[in-house]
């Protein structure tokens, strides 16, 4: 918890993850467009907060005028990446213990998007209220599609409710428990011994196909999530109440092994007050990410066009 993308990136292996651009919102516009311009990024663009959780101010960026308005909303540090255009988003939650070669595979889901499919006859808001996924966040996603609630979708139409592919944000989760390998749990073995300090959490990862995954081909990982990442194989199996307990409990246990282990050999602790201090820091941030995810209602298909070479000369409007 409270952990910045840029400091898990460091401990990944370079080009297992996207290229990234880390910005703080003193930066100009001109400034961020000259680095997106050098990274040779085209639209769409990721953007998300650099200490973020939940998909929390996560948007798919189609312009420069709809990173404009993001910029000048966007009061915290954040992050422009590559758009991962790769089929499939998975989540593998894997544990090693420190003092073992060979780590273990939880939970391997395949996750999909929050969306609804027009029928010609219902609104968007009819349509979103009949969504199991987000009858819970409904008025989140009224502030956040107000000006559509009331469009018919033409029949077989989609309309994605959030780009951020999370459980949080109406997502739905597949079990491909029975995909699990060795040649899957041998990439997260290199993975973890990579850096030799990721023991422990859930990977969230685009890839072509689990194929390709399994051979270490296409794939980019969007986000590791330590000590704080779910194991999302608690939703995704239509696991029971009592199971999913047992599944928490189980995680619980090794998490504290392996932070014992590691203690035992030269990680000191945090002080309780140190670590209570940031915890409540790291909770204030969270609580005010959450609000700024639902005032920024602007979404991509609200901006008239993507980005052309043109474009880059004529940010200082902007800035």
């Amino acid at each position: 918890m409270g952990e910045t993308k840029e400091e898990v990136y460091k401990l990944l292996p370079p080009g297992s993850y996207p290229e990234s651009i880390f910005v703080s919102p003193s930066m100009s516009l001109t400034e961020i467009v000259r680095m997106i311009d050098e990274k040779g990024f085209d639209f769409p663009v990721a953007v998300k907060a650099a200490s973020g959780i939940m998909g929390f101010m996560f948007r798919k960026i189609i312009s420069i005028e709809h990173l404009h308005q993001y910029h000048a909303y966007m009061p915290l540090d954040y992050i422009i990446q590559e758009y991962v255009n790769y089929k499939m988003e998975v989540s593998v939650f894997y544990y090693r213990y420190p003092d073992q070669q060979k780590g273990t595979i939880t939970g391997f889901v395949k996750k999909e998007l929050p969306k609804v499919t027009g029928d010609g006859k219902q609104t968007l808001w009819q349509l979103m209220m009949s969504h199991p996924g987000i009858k819970f966040k409904i008025a989140e996603m009224k502030k956040k599609h107000v000006k559509h609630l009331d469009d018919i979708l033409p029949e077989g139409q989609e309309y994605v409710l959030s780009h951020a592919i999370n459980l949080s944000r109406g997502g739905k989760l597949i079990s491909l428990a029975k995909e699990k390998d060795e040649r899957l749990l041998n990439l997260f073995d290199s993975l973890s011994h990579y850096s030799g300090q990721l023991y422990f959490g859930r990977y969230d990862i685009r890839c072509e196909s689990v194929e390709q995954l399994k051979e270490g081909n296409n794939f980019k990982i969007l986000e590791f999530n330590g000590c704080g990442g779910e194991p999302h194989h608690v939703y995704g199996d239509h696991n029971s109440l009592w199971k999913a307990c047992r599944i928490l409990l189980y995680h619980w246990k090794v998490l504290y092994q392996i932070a014992d282990y590691n203690h035992r050999h030269g990680y000191p602790r945090w002080a309780h007050r140190n670590a209570t201090v940031f915890f409540k820091k790291s909770l204030a941030h969270i609580i005010r990410l959450k609000k700024l995810d639902q005032g920024f209602a602007i979404e991509p298909e609200e901006i008239a066009s993507t980005a052309t070479p043109s474009m880059f000369s004529s940010v200082e409007a902007y800035s």
